[in-house]
This record gives C-alpha cells, sequence and structure tokens, in this order.
C-alpha cells in the first residue's frame, strides 16, 4: 500500500500524471523516516526538515504536522514490516510545462514504505571501500531535493567499482558522500564539516554526535582539507540505512591500519545501545 494525494491504495492503482512537475522538472522534495519497531523514528525532526525543504523551493506545505504524523503512521501500519523506511515526496504539481511557478496549483503528495535494510554484520565487521570524486552538485544541497542526478551519478562512480560510497571534496575541502554524511578521525578527534549549504542536515549525523557526547569522545566541525582526510586514522560514512559504517579503503590505499578502529567501534556500539533504548521505544505524538 502507497499513500497518494489523500488516498492509500495499492502501489499498482498509484499513477501520477506525466505533467507532474516532478516528473518533468524535478520540482519537489522528499523526506525518509527510518521506523523502528513501528516506531516512525524522530519524526517531528524529519517533518521539521520536510517543511525547511519545501519552504526553500517556495512549495506550499499540504498538510499540518498532525495530518503529517496520520499519514506516516497509516502507512506504517498497513505494511508486514516492523522495521521500515518511510518515503515522503511533495511536488509543486501538474501544470503545462513553463520553467516559472504556476498559479493555484494543488501539491502532489506522494509516500511509500518498504523495508529499513542497514549494513550486514560482515560489511560492520570488515568496513567498506569508498571512492572520492568531485562534488559538482548544484550549491543548494541542504534542501532535500528529489532532483538528485547529481548524486545519481556520483554514487555511481563508487556502484561501478562495487565500492559503497563516493566520498566529495570541492575545492580542496570535504562536503560528504553522495548519499551519507562524513566523518573523520585523527589522533582520537572525530572531524566533521559544519552544516551549510553544500551539505544535508542529516538527522544520523545528529544522533552519531548525540552519541559522541555520551560517550565523551570529543567532536569538532570544521572545514576538513582533503589531505586530512587521506591521512586520517578513520573515516565514517552515516545515514539512517548505513546507520554509522566505517570506511577502510579509499581510492584504493588503506584508511589507518585498515580496519573498523577503536572509535568506531565505540560509536557503534554506542550506536546500536541508543537504537534499542531509545529509538524502538520512542512514544510517538499524538
Amino acid at each position: 500500500m502507497v499513500f497518494l494525494n489523500g488516498s492509500f491504495l495499492p502501489l499498482e492503482q498509484a499513477k501520477v500524471s506525466v505533467l507532474d512537475r516532478g516528473f518533468i522538472f524535478g520540482d519537489g522534495v522528499y523526506e525518509l523516516i527510518p521506523v523502528y519497531s513501528r516506531a516512525p523514528f524522530r519524526m517531528d525532526g524529519h517533518l521539521a526538515r520536510l517543511e525547511r525543504s519545501l519552504a526553500a523551493v517556495g512549495i506550499r506545505n499540504p498538510y499540518a504536522r498532525k495530518k503529517w504524523r496520520e499519514v506516516i503512521l497509516g502507512l506504517v501500519e498497513r505494511q508486514p514490516w516492523q522495521d521500515q523506511a518511510v518515503y515522503l515526496q511533495v511536488t509543486r504539481g501538474v501544470a503545462r510545462r513553463d520553467h516559472a511557478f504556476p498559479e493555484d496549483v494543488e501539491p502532489t503528495v506522494f509516500a511509500m514504505s518498504n523495508p529499513l535494510v542497514n549494513p550486514p554484520a560482515e560489511l560492520v565487521d570488515k568496513g567498506a571501500v569508498a571512492v572520492s570524486a568531485v562534488d559538482n552538485r548544484w550549491l543548494r544541497c541542504d534542501i532535500k531535493s528529489i532532483s538528485l542526478i547529481g548524486n545519481v551519478l556520483l554514487r555511481q562512480v563508487s556502484a561501478a567499482v562495487g565500492a559503497a560510497e563516493t566520498i566529495l571534496f570541492r575545492d580542496g575541502m570535504l562536503t560528504e558522500a553522495s548519499a551519507s554524511n562524513v566523518f573523520v578521525v585523527k589522533n582520537g578527534l572525530v572531524l566533521s564539516p559544519p552544516k551549510s549549504n553544500l551539505i544535508l542536515p542529516g538527522i544520523t549525523y545528529d544522533v552519531v554526535v548525540e552519541i559522541a557526547a555520551e560517550l565523551k569522545i570529543a567532536v569538532e566541525f570544521r572545514d576538513v582539507r582533503e589531505a586530512e582526510v587521506r591521512a586520517a586514522d578513520e573515516l565514517w560514512v552515516t545515514s539512517s540505512s548505513k546507520e554509522i559504517l566505517a570506511v577502510v579503503e579509499l581510492d584504493g590505499k588503506p584508511v589507518g591500519d585498515g580496519r573498523p578502529g577503536p572509535v568506531f567501534r565505540r560509536a557503534w556500539q554506542g550506536y546500536q545501545e541508543f537504537k534499542r533504548r531509545v529509538m524502538r521505544k520512542e512514544s510517538v505524538p499524538a
């Protein structure tokens, strides 16, 4: 079952006009909410990010928070899986093809849910391989836009060689990865670029920072040079689906000693404990 413009219906019955601006222009935004034991994690945080994205591109938010919660919970209830990934998408709507915003157009709202798939235990234990590329995307990466061709092309750079991610550099500085945020560890200190228009503000990014604080792992937010990344003791990527994943090889060269490091191990274990203690028991606002 999926949700489309006010109704829950089977996926095969969900139809959108070919004149929808999401199809024609990629004119829309999206959000992805992880669900643990049928409880959406930080739903208000995700909805706040959706609201920011909508406001940034000038699309009217079609629903109040209460209605969004009803849609999300209704979708979760209709799926057979305990752990899910709820995808929300809002486009500007259906109109004749013209770059300028149409007037009096109703946004198109679509939502679906799939099983939440986390990295297998073997990958967590051994670590992942990544490659690097120049970050040639637009300058508003903080907007969770459905216009993801830049990310798609950059992710394909790593997919084509069997790597898990593409680490991105812009003007000699680390930004993020093609579908993840990035943390660097040197001499026990965790480094990460600060949130900006060049980086998507990740919910998992925030969780990792909170867990590091609980574990008294020092974290510093500042510009991180490409040379620092290549000389790092540890390199992590984080996202809702990857959680925290160690990168042990970058562009064919080992990161640190080529194994997931001790700071990663502590952070990963802390994340699993946080997931058991908070994510699977978090109450859902009425």
